[in-house]
């Protein structure tokens, strides 16, 4: 499956234990709970199933899914 906005929308939602309709890709992902051992391993997921190249500083530093997408490559 490729990486797409809402596979890394499901991704999130999954990791906070969240419902995806309920995390907004525009927001900061920090107010929603999310914190850097959750995008490690959320990285590191993405690394593994689809070759993601991005490191966690881009990640970190712009914590959207709507900012991630690009960095992540998905269409």
């Amino acid at each position: 499956m490729a990486l797409t906005l809402e596979r890394i929308r499901a991704d999130v939602a999954d990791c906070l234990g969240e419902d995806p309709a309920d995390i907004p890709v525009d927001e900061n992902l920090v107010d929603h709970g999310l914190d850097s051992v959750r995008i490690m391993a959320l990285l590191e997921r993405w690394r593994r199933e689809h070759g993601i190249a991005a490191d966690f500083a881009d990640l970190a530093e712009r914590p959207a899914i709507e900012a991630w997408a690009p960095l992540l490559g998905a269409a």
